[in-house]
């Protein structure tokens, strides 16, 4: 099982994609528990306060350092109560437009994880005492700026689960999609075998497994050449 704990200001806003589709069976399977820790709880005084302007003057408001560290601290007490006390890896991952870019690699490796805790920022980021304090791996989902971590929480919460044993109908299916070897996916056709004018090529209508593996080999080069020159550039300077 791959415990998740979240801590946001918003967990209302997860109820949505758990209720459908693959984190849903995930959830019901018993390969996947979700719980929440809402940094709010944390926050000073009367109104629950969580966040201050940043020393030396500047735009917007920062999240602060002690209910940061309180809300990371309760997660992770969770995360050990579920899993044992110091029986894993300790994996705090802040969301954040100043991170690695979350990459196939990384959805593989957070995947072998039994535990996670995903912190959720806001507002113009959080005091950097929370970096140094707790937050292990720091990820950036694009490069483009968001409102805060929860949708880049998602797209670890789908892009990890696929990898969950019984998630997908076949486990070949994680194996063979883009990015996957650093190359995208190769196109894929159902029927009718023509539609509009458009016909299916006919090295897939065949039956020749041998020519059909090779046309899609070709074909995830030359779309990966076009959409991705990057990937095949990455791919190359591992080969050598």
């Amino acid at each position: 099982m791959l415990r998740i704990e979240i801590v946001t200001l918003f967990p209302d806003m997860f109820s949505g994609i758990l209720a459908e589709s693959m984190l849903k069976r995930a959830v019901d399977n018993g390969v996947l528990k979700i719980g929440y820790t809402n940094l709010r709880a944390f926050g000073h005084g009367r109104h629950q306060v969580v966040d201050d302007r940043p020393y030396g003057g500047g735009p917007g408001m920062l999240l602060k350092v002690e209910p940061m560290v309180a809300a990371i601290e309760s997660a992770l007490a969770k995360v050990d109560a579920d899993l044992g006390a110091d029986d894993w890896e300790r994996e705090v991952i802040l969301f954040s437009a100043g991170g690695e870019l979350y990459r196939q690699p990384l959805v593989k490796e957070f995947a072998s994880h039994r535990g996670l805790v995903l912190v959720c920022g806001h507002y113009e980021g959080i005091d950097e005492r929370v970096r140094e304090l707790l937050i292990t791996r720091e990820i950036c989902v694009g490069d483009y700026v968001l409102t805060g971590g929860e949708i880049p929480a998602m797209v670890l919460l789908d892009s990890v689960v696929r990898y969950l044993p019984g998630v997908l109908g076949e486990a070949t299916s994680v194996a063979e999609e883009s990015f996957e070897d650093d190359l995208l996916e190769y196109p894929q056709y159902t029927r009718p075998a023509e539609f509009r004018g458009l016909k299916v090529p006919d090295v897939l209508l065949n039956g020749n497994h041998a020519e059909i593996r090779a046309w899609r080999a070709a074909e995830q080069q030359a779309k990966t050449a076009r959409v991705r020159p990057d990937l095949l550039q990455k791919r190359q300077k591992q080969l050598n």
